[in-house]
């Protein structure tokens, strides 16, 4: 049974979504504030996450900055009451793996969260190589670490995979789509954007090394180069 914390402020709203959720097969925690959240995510593990926007003591935005820096791999779905574009961009950016704008119909919610979740387990197999060369990097893909020198960089599961998947496939145009369909599970307008953001911090991760680029190919996908 997957755990989703909901972190929403309308008590009526959250007690029936909570409901709705539970109904679907899904364990549900509920908290009325961020800061409660975060709280209760740093004693309790849970699968998804579920975001109000506007909270007292500590917003939607707010709160999924904090969880990022503690559970970098952790998916999460914004709720608002906001049709804004600012809005929606400022939670892509942040990561977030769906935007649902209030009133929404529940069975599309639920929908939502299990293409998620599925797109979130692992699709690359850990019989891989233990140590990578790639450049002057060493890539350690089974305990998800890059090391330049005397730097290491923590990876998440899915940067490890983003970057696994491009060594595997250096100096060919590998489509969006692919890419999509391989680590997300999923082609959609949401996973679109979550690959660009992992794709910039890939780039700025290697940035010490000028041989290595991840070329955009425009309307097409992406190129892996490792030049002499």
């Amino acid at each position: 049974m997957k755990h989703i914390l909901l972190a929403e402020d309308d008590y009526d709203f959250a007690d029936i979504l909570k409901q709705y959720l539970e109904l679907a097969g899904f364990k549900v925690s509920w908290s009325p504030d961020g800061l409660e959240a975060l709280n209760f995510l740093r004693s309790t593990k849970a699968d998804l996450c579920i975001l109000d926007v506007m909270m007292p003591v500590m917003d939607g935005f707010t709160l999924a900055s904090e969880i990022i820096q503690v559970f970098p791999e952790m998916p999460f779905i914004f709720l608002t009451a906001r049709n804004q574009k600012e809005d929606k961009l400022k939670g892509l950016k942040l990561g977030a793996d769906d935007y649902v704008v209030k009133p929404f119909e529940a069975d599309e919610l639920v929908l939502r969260i299990r293409n998620i979740l599925k797109r979130n387990e692992p699709s690359v197999s850990k019989a891989t190589p233990e140590i990578i060369p790639v450049g002057s990097y060493i890539f350690d893909y089974n305990n998800l670490l890059l090391r330049h020198k005397d730097t290491y960089i923590r990876l998440t599961e899915k940067e490890a995979m983003l970057l696994l998947y491009l060594t595997q496939n250096p100096n060919r145009i590998i489509k969006r789509e692919e890419v999509l369909l391989q680590i997300w599970k999923s082609d959609d307008y949401f996973s679109g954007r979550s690959l660009d953001v992992f794709v910039s911090r890939l780039r700025k991760y290697l940035n010490a090394d000028p041989r290595i680029e991840i070329e955009t190919i425009r309307g097409m996908g992406f190129e892996f180069h490792l030049r002499n």
